[in-house]
This record gives structure tokens, C-alpha cells and sequence, in this order.
């Protein structure tokens, strides 16, 4: 009795982890990753993380002293809406299709950094750009970028100055029209606290040495739509600002997947740059939310599939009670409520939720007792069906989460070759 007393007394003195992502201005899901990193100490009686008030307050100090190292406090963002070129690509984004067509690519150069799987490789190509090299070094991300693109790339760091080095050599004699990339995102995201100088940020600046060594006539830069907050907007105009130091005019907004024929809702924040002195167009979008794709519309295909793995059509195996429990799930709640994000039923006749990188965000499928399959959630990126990813199914996953949606890339490609010309 007495060691009970002791306990909830304990207990009592703690703060809970919502607690702290409330006072925080963040979420539980980072708190509870700063505690298994084991950047917050904690307390886990009875199954439930607590945390010290001292401890916490330390931790909320080096966190804020962390915000202050970025060096901004010279830059103004203005207050004003976005400066957009809009652009109409309806008829050339139904006629053109440089993926299943090579013939169709014109001699437009592009390099993909950060390449991934090659989400954004696949939608240029599918608008007749033609790629000629990638950095990745993520090695299931690359054996998928070989089997797709027919190439022999090896994964590499970008950081590293000798593959900075071959990259360059790889492309002397072509001329280069664009170089793209969705420089990681993580450290920008909105699901976390935002934290300016995690060191996945500072990856556009090793983009910004390349582009100031090869100079192509274009920069596609995509990234999560928490960048564009982040520190009232600053982090933005420095990108912005160290572009234009290199002489590209940028130009940014943000894009809605869904609006360019992606079943599903996917916001990216685009910046668009060029040296030439030509505009900068953003593809105006093709569809209106009446009309947009839907899960149905993309996975119904599947539904009585059977199992191939040839394909990424591979199932997770739940046990029987676990599939009742998902049967009975309504569409648009998820499985755990504390976990509003996963475990998801998404809806049958409305674009998915975004597809995330954790193991794919574990979305439930609408209509059958069971998560989707790699190649379903592939489909809900976009990707063509004979595109196939390698690995394991954890990092199939992985990589159709962390994708730039083809469709979408097809339609910022069309926007930048009508500006080429």
C-alpha cells in the first residue's frame, strides 16, 4: 500500500509526455523520439513514459538554444503571396509519356540528387526530359533506380568530395539543363519540432556546390511544406538568397500531388530557378478537387490479386485477430487513437492521405482486412505498375514513402521545358 502511495505521489510530480509537446509547441510523436534517443530522460512505470520538471526544463533550453544557432537575423522574408508563373500543361501532360516511350525524351539533360528510388526521375522522364546521372546513397534506393533506369549507379554521399568529384567527371561533354533534387526533408517536417540545425539541413548547401560547379540552366528543389514556416519564413529566403548569390532567379509555391492526377493529398513546398533570365513556370493543375483520383479509382485493380512478389504485391500477415479488428475499422480512423497518422483506414472514394516513409504510414486498406501492399501504396504515388522497387519489403516501403509522386514531377517537368523553349 504504502509503496502504491509512493508511486502515485511519484507520479504525480511528473510531467506526461502530451504535456510536454503541449508546452513544447511540438508533437508526442517527437517527444517521445527525443526520449528514445535518449535526449530526455524518463520514467516509464506502469507502461507510461513521465519525465522530471528539471529535466524537462533543461531540455527545453538546449532545444531553444539550438534554434538560435542558424544564422538568419539578417534576412527578411516578405509578407506578401507568392510571385507565380502559372503555366498551362493539360494537353502536353495526356500526350506525353517519355517513360514507356523513350523516343519521346528531347536532348533536355537532367541530374536527380537525392534520388531515391526515383519518384522525381520517373515523372521527368515520363515529360522527355532525359536523365544522365543520380546521387543516392541509400542502397536499396539505388539497386531500384539501376533495375528501373538501366543503369549501373553505386550509392554514394553526396558529402563526400571524391563522389562530388565522379559525378561531375561522369557528365563532361553534356550539357546539363537541369539539376533536381528533394533534398531530405526530415529535419524541415512539420511533424517534428523543426529544428534548423539538424544536419540533414544543411544537404541543400552540398546541392548548392554542384550547381555552382556544373551550372545548369535550371534548379528544381522539392521539400516538405514545413520548410516554408520554419523560423517565420527565413529558412526559405536563405535558400532562396544563396541561389541567387550563384545567379538563379527562384521562384517558389506550393504543390497539391492531387491536383496533378496523384490519388492522393501530398503538399510539397517547389522552388524554381533559373540563370537564364527566363520565367520560372509552376504547372497550373489540371484537376479540381471534384475531380480528383481517388484510392478506388487506383487500387481496385488489386483487390482480388493474389499475393506476387515479383511485383511489390506482397502482404503483411495479421493474425485472426487482427484481421477482425481492421474489418471493422471505420474508414478514416485509426486502429490506435493516439496514433491519428497510421493505422489508418483511408477512404474508398477519396484521395489517400499522404503516403509516408515509415514503413509506408501502415495504411489500412478501405475495403479489405489488411494493411496495403508495397505495390498499392505505389500506386498511390503514381508510379508506374512495371516500376519495381528492391529490397526487402520493409525498404520497398521505405522508398515509395520517401518518393517524390511521379505525376507530380511529370507536371513540374512539362512546366520546365515549356520555359526552355
Amino acid at each position: 500500500m504504502r509503496g502504491s502511495l509512493f508511486l502515485l505521489n511519484f507520479i504525480k510530480s511528473m510531467l506526461t509526455v502530451e504535456q510536454i509537446a503541449e508546452i513544447a509547441n511540438t508533437t508526442v510523436k517527437y517527444v517521445r523520439r527525443e526520449i528514445a534517443a535518449g535526449n530526455l530522460p524518463a520514467f516509464k512505470p506502469n507502461n507510461r513514459y513521465f519525465v522530471n520538471a528539471d529535466d524537462f526544463k533543461q531540455w527545453q533550453f538546449r532545444t531553444n538554444k539550438q534554434l538560435s544557432l542558424f544564422p538568419v537575423a539578417s534576412l527578411q522574408i516578405p509578407k506578401s503571396t507568392d510571385i507565380i508563373n502559372w503555366i498551362d500543361i493539360s494537353k502536353e501532360i495526356k500526350q506525353c509519356d517519355g517513360w514507356h516511350n523513350p523516343k519521346q525524351r528531347e536532348d533536355i539533360n537532367f541530374i536527380d540528387l537525392f534520388a531515391g528510388a526515383g519518384g522525381l526521375s520517373c515523372g521527368l522522364a515520363m515529360a522527355g526530359l532525359n536523365p544522365v546521372a543520380c546521387v543516392e546513397i541509400m542502397e536499396a534506393a539505388i539497386a531500384t533506380y539501376n533495375r528501373n533506369f538501366g543503369e549501373s549507379v553505386k550509392p554514394c554521399d553526396i558529402r563526400n568530395e571524391q563522389s562530388r568529384a565522379a559525378l561531375i567527371n561522369s557528365i563532361k561533354g553534356k550539357h546539363i539543363h537541369l539539376i533536381a533534387g528533394g533534398f531530405p526533408c526530415q529535419g524541415f517536417s512539420m511533424a517534428g519540432n523543426r529544428i534548423v540545425n539538424d544536419p540533414r539541413n544543411s544537404l541543400y548547401l552540398e546541392m548548392l556546390k554542384i550547381v555552382t560547379k556544373i551550372k545548369p540552366d535550371f534548379v528544381l528543389m522539392e521539400n516538405v511544406e514545413g520548410l516554408r514556416s520554419m523560423l517565420d519564413g527565413q529558412v526559405e529566403r536563405k535558400i532562396i538568397e544563396d541561389y541567387k548569390a550563384i545567379g538563379y532567379n527562384i521562384n517558389v509555391t506550393t504543390l497539391n500531388s492531387a491536383d496533378y492526377g496523384v490519388p492522393q493529398i501530398r503538399k510539397r513546398v517547389i522552388f524554381i530557378g533559373n540563370r537564364l533570365g527566363k520565367k520560372n513556370f509552376h504547372p497550373l493543375p489540371i484537376l479540381s478537387k471534384s475531380n480528383y483520383k481517388t484510392v478506388k479509382d487506383e487500387i481496385s485493380r488489386f483487390a482480388k490479386m493474389p499475393e506476387n512478389k515479383a511485383i511489390n504485391h506482397i502482404f503483411t500477415k495479421h493474425n485472426e485477430e487482427m484481421k477482425k479488428r481492421l474489418a471493422e475499422l471505420p474508414e478514416g480512423q485509426s486502429l490506435y487513437g493516439n496514433y491519428s497518422d497510421a493505422w489508418k483506414r483511408v477512404y474508398w472514394e477519396q484521395p489517400s492521405v499522404t503516403v509516408k516513409e515509415n514503413h509506408g504510414g501502415v495504411n489500412v486498406h478501405p475495403k479489405l482486412p489488411r494493411v496495403m501492399t508495397p505495390r498499392e501504396l505505389a500506386a498511390l504515388q503514381s508510379f508506374p505498375d512495371d516500376f519495381i522497387f528492391e529490397g526487402s519489403k520493409k525498404w520497398q516501403l521505405v522508398q515509395i514513402g520517401n518518393a517524390v509522386p511521379p505525376l507530380l514531377g511529370k507536371a513540374i517537368g512539362i512546366a520546365i521545358k515549356k520555359a526552355l523553349k
